[in-house]
């Protein structure tokens, strides 16, 4: 898994890479961390190239979306796959986040 993050045109953008197991997640959760409290910028979580999510990973990107709610932020969800569409549809996160 590769995680990093960019601030582009006052966004910080997340690019998420691989596979976001439980392992993963602890390690991207780290990277993550500076998006809990968004600063009021806007975040983008770039999937394009995100294969597969644990439950780990959706509790790391909820925590995101509220600290970003809390700052009067949103959080988008950018290029995401059909499979890790359904998970978000399975588990009800598909109604918390904005998809582009």
């Amino acid at each position: 898994m590769n995680t990093k993050i960019e601030e582009i045109d006052g966004k910080y953008v997340a690019t998420l890479v691989g596979e976001m197991d439980t392992i993963a997640a602890t390690e991207a959760e780290e990277v993550l961390k500076p998006l809990y409290t968004s600063d009021g910028k806007d975040v983008v979580i770039d999937c394009k190239d995100l294969e597969y999510i644990a439950s780990s990973g959706l509790r790391i990107l909820l925590s995101i979306l509220k600290g970003a709610k809390a700052n009067g932020s949103k959080v988008v969800m950018r290029s995401v796959n059909d499979d890790i569409k359904n998970v978000f549809q399975l588990t009800g996160f598909i109604d918390l986040f904005d998809f582009e």
